[in-house]
């Protein structure tokens, strides 16, 4: 399946997208395994719950930002491939922050739930036909598709990437 046309999403996602090099999703799933756990455990122990700047997220807040906006993205993809046509809510992000108390938890914990879901995402794109990823349906108040998803996801974590090692590190 090629990469996503401009049709296949918003816009705004089009940054996310724009970042995955491969042109197929499940080599650009399976590729970024050992580029987030290898991210993730270089991130030095005194830095999980540094925030740049007033109101920022710390790093152990934007890794579970990370990972819920994946089992958000995954539960998507997993509806409009079934051929689920119902029109699927937006999530906001600042609600999701405070309320993960992200704070509480070892940055070994949330590594290891990043990887775990990453692999679970791996997985469930696997398990979809050509004719899957094509699947379109409504998300956000937006037309997305299956294959556009799983972009959205890997680009997603490199969008988080570039900001941890330009404003946190």
């Amino acid at each position: 399946m090629p990469r996503p046309n401009e049709n296949d999403f918003a816009p705004y996602y089009g940054r996310y997208i724009a970042q995955v090099k491969e042109d197929d999703i499940t080599a650009a799933l399976t590729n970024q395994n050992s580029i987030i756990g290898n991210f993730l455990n270089a991130i030095p122990a005194d830095k999980w719950n540094f925030a740049y700047a007033e109101g920022k997220w710390t790093i152990k807040e934007l890794v579970q930002h990370m990972i819920d906006a994946e089992r958000i993205f995954a539960y998507r993809a997993l509806r409009i491939a079934r051929k689920d046509e119902t029109p699927l809510p937006g999530f906001e992000e600042n609600d999701y922050g405070p309320a993960s108390e992200a704070g509480r938890r070892t940055p070994a914990e949330l590594i290891e739930e990043f990887l775990a879901i990453r692999k679970s995402n791996e997985l469930l794109y696997n398990s979809f036909t050509g004719e899957m990823l094509q699947n379109r349906g409504t998300a956000s108040n937006q037309p997305v598709t299956v294959n556009a998803i799983g972009f959205i996801i890997v680009g997603h974590f490199y969008h988080h990437k570039n900001i941890v090692e330009e404003r946190y590190l």
